[in-house]
């Protein structure tokens, strides 16, 4: 073969270039709908309920904060949760398999596939126009990781979601106030290109590309084997298996303790601190729940402290979440970014208490 004739796997025959460009596009036709229908418009309506009534709504755990765990709490948690999120979720289970079909692996491991801050800073920027909460951003990342995407990369663009949420920011402003907004974007910074360009030292070569076996690797950078309906069909049934079943039942788990795990008659010391730390870290709920539930608890005496860690841990992940992602991430990094969620909260809330 002569050098004229060779084919580069990045830039392949023609027809194949047409067919890969054709696909990107589609992929963010479909996403720019979605976001829009789900997400953008909702949330420009509900910035200006902000802004004219500082609020955005009651908080999603009521008023019952010392009731026993119980089936029908947890029944009446999972429907109000999933409620809210239901378009969201379908919308994230949708294009995370979408991502394994109509963008390249080979395009996505030269952008996101390297273990070094590059690919860190672009997940992370790539997350800001999802403004999802960490449930429904969690399909997206496994499919990012099945195509080649890096841990620390994936991990940006999970945790960036819902901590750098712009429109969360804007509620929080009008609603809290501009030093609740600044603690997140600091802190949230940290979290998501920090502790996600870190967690890759959890995993090895061969980890950080584990869920995208070699022999599956497209040849060109954009035909794969096998037509685009089975291949996404497949995808789609993977996906909702993988991540559908843990999601409802740990939603349903949390649902029934929801008040025994927020104790809000606890004294705002630090013992308080640290545990509306862990149990923010757990908890699950809708994008920017944490904001009514934050507004109610301090009207009902919470200090300034625990809010402040409620804010850092509530939206970035929990343990319906972490269920979601754990077949698409080593454990060891999992395990690293749950820790640092908990620490970087309690820092957080210690700050809160010292100058909110």
């Amino acid at each position: 073969m002569t050098a004229s004739t060779k084919t580069n796997p990045l830039n392949p025959h023609p027809s194949g270039r047409v067919r890969t460009i054709v696909f990107v596009v589609l992929f963010v036709i479909i996403a720019i709908a979605g976001l829009s229908y789900v997400k953008w418009w909702p949330y420009y309506e509900k910035a200006f309920k902000a802004a004219t009534s500082h609020s955005i709504g009651s908080s999603i755990l009521g008023s019952e904060v010392s009731a026993a765990p119980s089936w029908g709490a947890a029944v009446d948690y999972a429907i109000a949760y999933f409620k809210s999120v239901w378009k969201a979720a379908v919308l994230g289970i949708l294009l995370g398999s979408l991502v394994q079909v109509l963008l390249p692996a080979k395009w996505l491991y030269k952008a996101l596939g390297k273990a070094n801050f590059k690919s860190t800073l672009l997940g992370g920027v790539v997350s800001l126009p999802g403004m999802m909460c960490s449930c429904c951003a969690a399909p997206v990342a496994c499919g990012l990781r099945r195509r080649n995407a890096s841990v620390g990369a994936s991990l940006a663009f999970w945790i960036g979601n819902p901590v750098l949420n712009p429109a969360t920011l804007i509620f929080m402003t009008f609603v809290l106030s501009w030093k609740f907004t600044l603690l997140r974007i600091v802190f949230g910074l940290i979290l998501t290109f920090g502790i996600s360009y870190l967690a890759n030292r959890f995993a090895d070569n061969k980890q950080q590309h584990s869920a995208i076996p070699e022999p599956e690797l497209p040849a060109t950078g954009g035909e794969e084997r096998g037509s685009f309906w089975m291949r996404w069909l497949k995808s789609l049934g993977v996906m909702i298996l993988n991540v559908v079943p843990a999601y409802v039942i740990s939603v349903l788990l949390l649902g029934a303790f929801q008040h025994t795990l927020f104790p809000v008659t606890l004294e705002s010391g630090i013992a308080a601190i640290v545990i509306f730390a862990i149990v923010g870290t757990l908890f699950v709920i809708p994008t920017a729940a944490e904001i009514p539930i934050i507004q109610s608890f301090t009207a009902l005496g919470l200090g300034a402290g625990p809010a402040a860690a409620l804010l850092l841990t509530l939206p970035t992940v929990s343990l319906p979440s972490l269920l979601m992602v754990a077949r698409s991430f080593p454990r060891k990094s999992l395990l690293f970014v749950f820790v640092s969620v908990v620490v970087i909260g309690i820092l957080g809330g210690i700050a809160g208490a010292l100058f909110l």
